[in-house]
């Protein structure tokens, strides 16, 4: 089931700290025929609880602090994207090119937000940059057609497939196959002692000190570093300098971090030297993109032992699909999830992107609970995560429903407003909350890119 027990099992959690997590139920936030809302509570509580044992092992405290979950924060937080308000302004969310269109046999998907993924969309087409022209295109191809095509030129579509196809499909069988979470110790290297966190400094700050090197793009990735940041660490995004993050999304994910970019082969004295003092690297490309750089689990835990490696994909790191890029809405319909919140002749969507926040969530609480693991056994790590099985666990975990709660009233209580580098910003807080833990973060995102390659 899609329950708080359940994730912490995942994470290798001791199961006696479960009693410490308490939720206020809110009926309506989330709704979906999935149990969206329960899926989210679970990860949002996990992380939580990660914080708040990491938090009590640095500060020597007797007890685990308490955690505590409302529905109300976790519902604005999983679509803190459309909350966002830069000076006013509503963010862009999806280009005119990325939806569901109708295929000469079904229904496919396309993912164009960025521009190289819409160029590649066009000429895998054969279209210029035209709806109508896109639309007429596609009519006439099936939709497996449509997928391969657009795959084999670099682009992203995906076919619609019910949850029994996909449990069919080689990847899906793959993805059911696997844990929820990889945890994997690379070596028998002593981690390095953390400075002890003062137990009577608020807020209790559980990475404070820790060095987190973010190289991740889109929401999920994003999302788990920004968690790490909320929590004290020191998280620089890298990029590279001639792909530019969408503005809206860089600001709804940027809260806590600075933004550097940095060319892999050109700057690689700059990023060892980085890596060289990092505790953590989180990288969200698509499987084997980075290893040429030479930063896969096992190479960068030889060039910095005790580091933790955290790997998010959309497919997995395996199998037929194991290579491809793929985005949170492009997992919903490869998955069976489009045409559970809607049907095969009128595909939906969760009411959130789930997949990605959910995952991000998970994705923080595994670096969590690794930091606490080497502080017992040292060794360096690597976790991983991919998308696909998130939806696997979200499929299985039957219709909503569960206990009864007041009425979601919507999301007020858990915005906030701050100044910026990028202007007046509305936001959704962090629905990562335990006892003694941050409020809100340090910072507030600045520039894409702004930032110098170096620690602060």
């Amino acid at each position: 089931m899609t329950d708080i027990g359940h994730a912490w099992s995942a994470l290798g959690g001791d199961p006696a700290l479960l009693p410490r997590v308490s939720t206020v139920v809110r009926e309506g936030a989330l709704q979906g025929r999935l149990p969206v809302r329960e899926l989210a509570r679970a990860c949002v509580g996990a992380c939580a609880l990660a914080a708040a044992e990491l938090g009590a092992r640095r500060a020597g405290l007797p007890d685990v602090p308490g955690v505590r979950v409302d529905d109300g924060a976790v519902a604005a937080a999983f679509v803190s994207e459309r909350h966002l308000l830069v000076d006013g302004r509503a963010p862009v969310t999806f280009a005119p090119l990325s939806r569901f269109w109708r295929t000469a046999d079904g229904w496919v998907r396309t993912h164009a937000n960025y521009p190289h993924h819409r160029a590649r969309l066009l000429d895998a087409l054969g279209v210029p940059k035209d709806v109508a022209a896109v639309e007429a295109a596609l009519a006439e191809r099936s939709s497996r057609e449509v997928e391969e095509a657009v795959y084999a030129a670099g682009g992203l579509a995906v076919a619609l497939r019910t949850p029994k196809e996909w449990a069919e499909h080689e990847q899906g069988a793959l993805v059911a196959g696997r844990p929820l979470i990889e945890r994997e110790r690379l070596d028998s290297t002593h981690a390095r002692v953390l400075a002890p966190a003062d137990a009577t400094s608020t807020p209790l700050l559980p990475a404070a000190g820790l060095r987190v090197l973010d190289l991740t793009r889109v929401v999920a990735g994003p999302v788990a570093t920004r968690t790490l940041a909320l929590l004290g660490a020191d998280v620089l995004r890298v990029d590279p300098p001639r792909l530019p993050e969408l503005p809206d999304q860089h600001a709804d994910t940027g809260f806590g971090k600075r933004s550097t970019t940095l060319d892999l082969v050109v700057g690689r004295h700059a990023f060892e030297e980085l890596l060289g003092t990092a505790d953590v690297v989180v990288t969200g490309y698509r499987p084997g993109a980075l290893d040429r750089f030479g930063l896969s689990a096992r190479a960068l835990a030889e060039r910095r032992p005790g580091v933790v490696v955290a790997q998010l994909s959309a497919w997995g790191g395996y199998g037929p699909w194991g290579t491809r890029r793929g985005f949170d809405s492009l997992v919903q319909v490869a998955t069976g999830i489009a045409t559970v919140e809607g049907s095969v002749e009128q595909p939906g969507a969760l009411p959130a992107q789930a997949l990605d926040h959910g995952t991000g969530y998970l994705l923080a609480a595994a670096v969590l609970r690794a930091l606490t693991e080497q502080s017992y056994e040292g060794g360096s790590r690597v976790v991983r995560l991919a998308l696909a099985r998130t939806a696997r666990w979200l499929v299985d975990g039957g219709g909503a429903g569960g206990v009864e709660g007041a009425p979601y009233e919507g999301p007020g209580p858990w915005l906030a407003e701050a100044d910026s580098g990028l202007g007046r910003l509305r936001y959704a807080l962090s629905p990562v909350s335990f006892e003694g833990g941050p409020a809100d973060w340090a910072r507030p995102p600045g520039p894409w890119g702004a930032d110098a390659p170096r620690w602060s």
